[in-house]
């Protein structure tokens, strides 16, 4: 992923000027990967090893996603809302 893309999904996620590790951020930054990685192993079907690779992907996504449901619960709703996950 280039890093101009990177650049503007942290200014569209982050909490403040100087936020580039919140959940969020990171929530956003692993869709991104995951939808990309996504659209090559439609096109690649036997290619395991990037599967795992999105398999870890989605894991740490969840992880993330559990940890900002106990602890804000309304931010939880608000990005999972943006970024159109199902949950």
């Amino acid at each position: 992923m280039a890093s101009a893309i990177k650049a503007e999904i942290k200014q569209e996620y982050q909490l403040h000027d100087k936020d580039t590790g919140s959940a969020e951020v990171q929530v956003a930054l692993l869709s991104k990967r995951i939808k990309d990685l996504t659209g090559h192993l439609q096109s690649h079907a036997k290619d395991h090893s990037s599967r795992r690779g999105l398999i870890v992907m989605v894991s740490k996504r969840r992880r993330l996603l559990d940890y900002l449901m106990r602890t804000h619960e309304d931010r939880y709703k608000t990005l999972v809302e943006r970024l159109g996950l199902r949950r």
